[in-house]
């Protein structure tokens, strides 16, 4: 795991429970209530999703809830935005999809 541990602003980080939750598919372990951005980054998720149209690999950027990047889809919760949403026990997080041709209604290349 790549986790900070020792901010030199923040300060030593206190971690909780630990909790297990699956993304595509494949266990992780976490920190209950740390957000889904900062679990998968410590687990070395890099790529969130993939664009919509052009199926370009999109991962963090803002990392405060500004930005649409780290969309993922999370069972029961529907398309949220992971550095926002804490986590929890069991959670099945998948990454977002490129959308079919079908409905985007464009050509792509």
């Amino acid at each position: 795991m790549e986790r900070i541990l020792d901010h030199p602003i923040l300060g030593r980080r206190k971690f909780q429970e630990q909790v297990t939750y699956s993304y595509n598919g494949k266990q992780m372990c976490g920190y209950r209530g740390e957000p889904i951005a900062a679990a998968l980054l410590a687990e070395g998720v890099r790529i969130l999703r993939k664009h919509e149209e052009s199926g370009s690999a999109r991962g963090f950027y803002c990392a405060i809830g500004h930005c649409m990047e780290c969309r993922l889809m999370v069972q029961g919760r529907g398309i949220v935005r992971s550095c926002l949403i804490p986590l929890e026990q069991g959670m099945i997080i998948n990454e977002g999809q490129q959308l079919p041709n079908e409905i985007t209604g464009r050509k792509l290349s």
